[in-house]
């Protein structure tokens, strides 16, 4: 027996906003013991800019959440105590190791009430945090606001809000591909064909506000002053947390703990149409239909399975979107009910569509990538280069600040060898996101389309990235291609232009 279709607000899925909570974010906590917390928030970016926030917290009494009333209370504290978690560890001159008792107690309790890791998250700076400027009028662009920011800038807000319109917009089309499955099921080719038609245009939607974020978010005031406060701990040696953070709940079992940065791949709606379309990601680097041989497992010489970025970033989000998801691979039969009816022209073209519209989307991602991550780390290390050269002796760094150069002269006793910039998580950031977007495509029915959406033709994205790297569309496509992202390794000087500059 075929298990029922799952229904959204079973897992707390709005039909009418999708991942976004049905009803807006609480902007205050009710109860008087956490308006130490709300004072805090209050005059955020100002301690902030004083490097006054951690000696503010430090100061801060242990908090428990028992006196957090609903899921929207609960929500709000997750959301706020990671922004103070992050603005401890990224606030100061040099990053701290340590997150005191008065964040990890209260936050430990709070993420595992909403099954998150405890650092910030997509749902913590996105989902659960804004607020629409006029409550008469839907949830678009133009009407939205955020709750808290590191910076206070119009640039950090529109990053924000760029993604919350768009689960605004996609949020509709959850009901109506979960009806395309049920319809699958009934054989009913009309309804499946009017779904995937509604959905290609969703999607066609979603890419026109993707690229609305050059206007108001400067890629130099992302790369520099935004990116730094997103970063997580995983991967981080080389930024001063070789070990991580350690989480102090004041008890003895307090740990180290290292955990990615927020990514939109922490988004459920992506991972959503991938799984009603049928798009299966491999491991970064994995080729389709790349097997192991009988002889090496004989042998027991067989490669460790690779990391799958994309299913490791489901842990990152809250529990019932999780379960969500599972719910929807286990239902999920659009691919095989078009591939069965190939004869149907205006259903397999109606399917195509969807699979090129969601693999325009994640070119203009590639191109987003490029010109807010790559362009400006390739300047960075120009500009950390011309400064080199320019002086005649090398100043030494300050005590306790860590250093990473990837242009600097290697000595005799150092081997030389590539720098790896990894991207949130640890993933390889452009290898990973090209071969996401190839993949997309591999699912088409008809052949030509196939070939097109696989690869077959270089993109403006792919022609940007060769360029702007300075890298040749082969290297790109090379086992070892330069690598950047959201949390790489970084540069922490004083002339670096804030915590971050490759």
């Amino acid at each position: 027996m075929l298990p029922p279709v799952p229904r959204p607000t079973d897992y707390g899925v709005s039909p009418d906003r999708g991942f976004l909570p049905a009803e807006n974010p609480t902007q205050c906590l009710s109860h008087p013991v956490y308006d130490r917390w709300e004072r805090i928030m209050n005059n955020f970016q100002s301690l902030l800019l004083s490097k006054r926030l951690r000696t503010v917290i430090d100061r801060l009494p242990i908090i428990p959440a028992v006196h957090l009333e609903t899921e929207a209370e609960w929500r709000r504290a997750y959301s706020i105590l990671t922004f103070m978690a992050h603005g401890y560890i990224w606030g100061g001159d040099k990053p701290s190791e340590r997150l005191p008792p008065s964040i990890t107690y209260p936050l430990l309790q709070v993420s595992d009430h909403l099954e998150l890791p405890p650092v910030a998250t997509y749902a913590s700076v996105c989902l659960w945090n804004f607020k629409p400027i006029f409550l008469s009028e839907a949830l678009d662009l133009d009407n939205l606001s955020t709750l808290t920011t590191f910076t206070g800038s119009l640039d950090e807000q529109w990053f924000y809000l760029v993604s919350v319109a768009m689960e605004a917009k996609g949020g509709p089309s959850i009901p109506i591909m979960l009806k395309a499955i049920q319809a699958a099921r009934d054989d009913d080719c009309a309804t499946v064909t009017k779904s995937l038609q509604s959905f290609a245009q969703t999607l066609d939607e979603l890419g026109t506000l993707l690229v609305r974020m050059y206007e108001n978010c400067d890629p130099h005031v992302f790369y520099h002053r935004i990116r730094p406060f997103l970063a997580g701990s995983k991967n981080m040696k080389d930024a001063g947390l070789p070990q991580g953070v350690f989480y102090d709940d004041g008890s003895r079992r307090a740990t180290w703990r290292q955990y990615g940065g927020g990514s939109n791949a922490q988004s459920s709606m992506i991972q959503f149409f991938d799984i009603v379309l049928g798009v299966e990601h491999r491991p970064t680097g994995s080729k389709k239909d790349e097997t192991t041989s009988e002889s090496e497992l004989e042998q027991g010489a067989a490669p460790r399975p690779r990391h799958n970025f994309i299913h490791e970033m489901r842990q990152y989000m809250p529990g019932p979107h999780r379960r969500f998801l599972q719910a929807v691979e286990g239902v999920a039969n659009i691919r095989d009910y078009v591939e069965n009816n190939r004869s149907r022209t205006e259903l397999c073209i109606a399917y195509d569509a969807c699979l090129a519209m969601l693999r325009t989307l994640r070119d203009k991602h590639i191109q987003m990538v490029s010109r807010y991550i790559i362009v400006k780390s390739r300047e960075s290390r120009s500009l950390s280069r011309t400064r080199r050269e320019s002086s005649s002796d090398h100043v030494p760094m300050a005590k306790g600040i860590a250093s990473v150069r990837y242009d600097q002269p290697h000595t005799a006793d150092q081997p030389q060898r590539k720098k790896k910039m990894r991207g949130t998580g640890g993933t390889a950031l452009i290898p990973f996101l090209k071969q996401a977007r190839d993949e997309t495509g591999e699912p088409a029915i008809d052949d030509w389309a196939r070939k097109l959406l696989t690869g077959g033709r270089r993109t403006a994205a792919d022609a940007e990235i060769a360029f702007e790297s300075r890298l040749t569309a082969a290297d790109l496509d090379a086992d070892e291609p330069q690598i950047v992202g959201l949390a790489g390794a970084w540069s922490m000087e004083d002339a670096g232009g804030g915590l971050c500059a490759y």
